[in-house]
């Protein structure tokens, strides 16, 4: 069994840069998919949320770039926006960590088409996005998809229902015969798994069972409240639970300074950092946070990408995310260097759903509080929960280190 990143027939650049991002043994998805990824195999990849099938695919994808060629080479397709927004940000981070000199951009929806044309402009090496964009400005001719050597579809399984499968086709069709195809899923039904090969060459099966990478350390609570109560629920945990820090996710960078208006309006200090912000903004947004003058910071999922803030002990969802695997990356903006942090999501009614979803999908345990006067419960026993071995603030198990 291969143990290493090298042994998997990765260079140097790449093995150092996930060293440095404390990854130093594959998982059993990469293990399966790298050597065939780099042998230029179309593949069907299949593993739980949390695998690490983003990875799996994006470092044979980095090795096998032709970065001193001004092209795009490769062309990443997402269901959703915040799911494309992730895998840019993984993008981001293996350039950086790896000192590979690989650009990208991402191309969603509901996005000035016009910014996206013009980052075009430079060729960036991958584009990742929606297939309904990516197909628009293929139709503009803003893309030249016969340089694009491999296609990969994140989450296949929606790419290839019904609604999307048209405009997936549509994208594929457009790019070279001997290009290479990978999909990957965490499920794939007959239906997909069919439709995935009718647009492969001989694809390889690899399907790896195992348990996402949630990070023990990290627990997950949550409160049931109206939408309109969410920021008074807000305000009372933080006053009640003492807490000093956190930050604060919604899924709309439009909604950001709306949202840190109505927080401001609710006695807290906060700031707020979005798409469209220019660097100074968010700089003084980001050093008011660092310094602990601004008690919370507010972020969209398009505007965290690359944000890396140590010793962040609680992260809020004031808006649930549909994709699970995109609660597991807010989730993971704590409990990092091996402290522990907690994860606090106010869910509408409505979004209860969701909750079901992300304990199946994730194999976590998300445990429903309540607050009344002035203290967090339990609300399966309407009792204080035990706290374990950290003191526990007013029902929310207190980060270690703080």
């Amino acid at each position: 069994m291969e143990n290493t990143f090298a042994q998997l027939g990765l260079g140097a650049p790449l093995a150092a840069g996930l060293a440095k991002a404390g990854l130093t043994a594959p998982t059993a998805i990469q293990r399966e998919v790298i050597p065939l990824a780099l042998a230029g195999k179309d593949i069907i990849g299949q593993s739980p949320t949390g695998t690490g099938k983003t990875l799996a695919y994006l470092l044979p994808l980095f090795q096998k770039l032709a970065v001193d060629k001004r092209e795009t080479q490769a062309c990443i397709l997402a269901p959703t926006h915040e799911l494309a927004i992730q895998i840019q940000r993984q993008i981001e981070m293996l350039a950086s960590h790896s000192g590979l000199p690989v650009t990208a951009a991402p191309l969603i929806g509901d996005v000035n088409i016009a910014r996206q044309i013009e980052k075009l402009k430079d060729k960036p090496h991958i584009i990742t996005g929606s297939s309904g964009r990516i197909l628009e400005l293929i139709q503009k001719k803003k893309i030249n998809t016969q340089t694009i050597k491999t296609i990969i579809l994140d989450e296949a399984d929606r790419l290839l229902d019904d609604k999307n499968v048209d405009s997936i086709k549509a994208v594929v069709k457009t790019t070279q015969k001997d290009r290479q195809l990978l999909a990957f899923s965490a499920t794939i039904t007959p239906v997909a798994h069919s439709r995935a090969q009718e647009l492969m060459n001989k694809p390889q099966l690899v399907q790896v069972e195992g348990r996402a990478e949630t990070m023990p350390d990290i627990e997950h609570v949550y409160f049931v409240s109206e939408r309109r109560d969410k920021f008074e629920v807000l305000r009372k945990v933080i006053r009640n639970g003492n807490i000093a820090q956190a930050l604060v996710f919604i899924n709309k960078s439009d909604d950001v300074e709306l949202t840190v208006d109505k927080l401001n309006y609710h006695g807290l200090t906060a700031a707020g950092i979005h798409g469209s912000f220019v660097k100074e903004d968010r700089k003084k947004a980001m050093d008011g946070f660092r310094s602990g003058r601004l008690q919370l910071l507010v972020a969209s999922d398009l505007a965290a990408r690359g944000l890396d803030i140590p010793g962040i002990g609680y992260v809020f969802n004031l808006d649930l995310p549909e994709d699970p695997q995109v609660y597991l990356h807010r989730a993971g903006r704590t409990g990092r260097a091996k402290s522990s942090g907690v994860v606090i999501s106010l869910v509408s009614p409505r979004e209860l759903p969701l909750i079901a979803k992300y304990e199946k999908t994730l194999q976590i345990e998300m445990l429903p509080k309540q607050i009344a006067r002035g203290k967090v419960f339990d609300k399966k026993s309407g009792s204080r929960p035990k706290p374990d071995a950290r003191k526990a603030r007013n029902g929310i198990t207190a980060p270690r280190g703080e």
